[in-house]
């Protein structure tokens, strides 16, 4: 696994390698997909370093959330888009190709945007009851 400060998007905070940018503040920059799902698939990235979403700061977690919104409003007037998905993914096995923690906002139109494959199973009370009390007590 890459360090975060080696990934390509540092590269792209560092000024070393371009994007289209379409959102910038002291905490977030949003830019164009250069493989994109659709027209319009925008990454939002904080600008602290991390790999994983558990390991970002409380403030870059806030910054980012305040602008996912305004981000995915703006992609969607400006594609004409009526749906579309936010994907974050954490870990290699998560599908996490850049070790930079990022939002993807993919909009869906036609037959262009993210596919999923959903493989549900059931949570039983016991369980359900069990696993609820074991992360409500692990949150700092």
């Amino acid at each position: 696994m890459a360090k975060p400060s080696a990934t390509i998007f540092a590269r792209i905070l560092d000024g070393e390698l371009p994007c289209h940018r379409v959102y910038e503040d002291d905490h977030v920059l949003a830019f164009l997909d250069v493989f994109p799902l659709s027209d319009g698939h925008t990454l939002v990235i904080p600008k602290e370093r991390v790999a994983f979403l558990h390991q970002l700061s409380d403030t870059a977690a806030a910054a980012v959330g305040r602008c996912l919104p305004r981000i995915a409003r703006a992609v969607m007037k400006a594609t004409g888009a009526e749906a579309y998905n936010v994907l974050q993914n954490n870990g290699s096995a998560a599908h996490q190709a850049v070790f930079h923690v990022h939002f993807h906002i993919i909009p869906k139109v036609g037959d262009r945007g993210l596919g999923l494959s959903w493989h549900p199973s059931s949570l039983t009370q016991d369980r359900g009851a069990d696993l609820a009390q074991a992360i409500a007590d692990a949150i700092d």
